[in-house]
């Protein structure tokens, strides 16, 4: 018999099947040019909904998924692999080349030359995925070839993720600061913020989803590990981020709005590096 899963670093296995969206709509929220021609990290990726959507719909230059859970990463190479299977033909050849030099940016990423969701899902189970191209016939930094995904745990590894040694320009973290603040407590928090800090160009943008303390409650019964932290032996407090974030040197938070039901409604913040 298999051993039922338990998501003690906030792993779920079928998250997104639970809250099936074309569009995430937290990325709704953010600046529309935010990801265009950048280095994009996405950290606690998950099955790389968020990952695939930033490389296909917001024209990443390139984009970095990792996660912890190795059955995830998994899920989510096949996520790329679905979403390029419903992709639609490119715009034709003549009109995509001077569509190419009006919509580009200076890295040579094009807007708008696919047809996202063209295809229904349905096609893929009937018919099995389609092969993905050589890179050198749509460009390594033109999705599926500008998203990749890794295993590891990036908090406490540095080496995990070997495209760190290039930098980011944006680092996103959804739903996560919980889980490594339960597993590290205040300190290991910390390290994770500094690592952000570390891994971002200056200028670089830090987009935090996080948690309300009170949901660290429910969390803590799940994390039954030893070497978790209750609540009680943590200081810090979702309210002390921008503060804390600060100090490491970024900018003053920026909320860019709140998104989900009610029960399940969370503050995305925007923090720029400044120094």
């Amino acid at each position: 018999m298999a051993t039922q899963h338990i998501p003690i670093h906030g792993n779920y296995h079928g998250y997104y099947t639970r809250r099936p969206f074309i569009n995430d709509p937290r990325l709704a929220l953010l600046p529309e040019d935010l990801f265009f021609g950048k280095r994009v990290l996405d950290v606690g990726c998950n099955e790389g909904w968020v990952t695939v959507e930033i490389a296909q719909k917001w024209h990443a230059k390139k984009v970095v998924g990792v996660d912890i859970d190795d059955t995830l990463i998994r899920a989510a190479w096949r996520r790329r692999l679905a979403v390029w299977s419903q992709q639609g033909p490119n715009e034709s050849t003549g009109e995509l080349s001077e569509k190419k030099r009006k919509r580009s940016s200076p890295s040579g990423v094009p807007r708008n030359v696919h047809k996202p969701d063209y295809f229904p899902s349905s096609l893929e189970h009937m018919f099995g995925p389609l092969p993905v191209p050589p890179s050198e016939n749509r460009g390594k930094n033109v999705f599926p070839h500008n998203v990749s995904f890794r295993v590891g745990d990036w908090v406490n590894k540095s080496d995990a993720v070997p495209e760190d040694q290039e930098g980011y320009d944006v680092v996103v973290a959804f739903s996560i600061s919980k889980w490594i603040h339960l597993h590290g407590g205040d300190e290991g928090l910390e390290i994770f913020f500094r690592r952000v800090y570390d891994v971002l160009t200056p200028g670089g943008v830090f987009i935090l989803e996080p948690q309300a303390w009170d949901s660290y409650k429910k969390a803590r019964r799940i994390v039954h590990s030893a070497d978790a932290h209750s609540q009680s032996e943590l200081k810090t407090r979702p309210e002390d981020f921008p503060g804390i974030l600060r100090e490491l040197g970024f900018g003053p938070v920026k909320r860019v709005g709140t998104v989900g039901e009610e029960g399940f409604c969370r503050p995305i913040d925007m923090y720029t590096r400044i120094a």
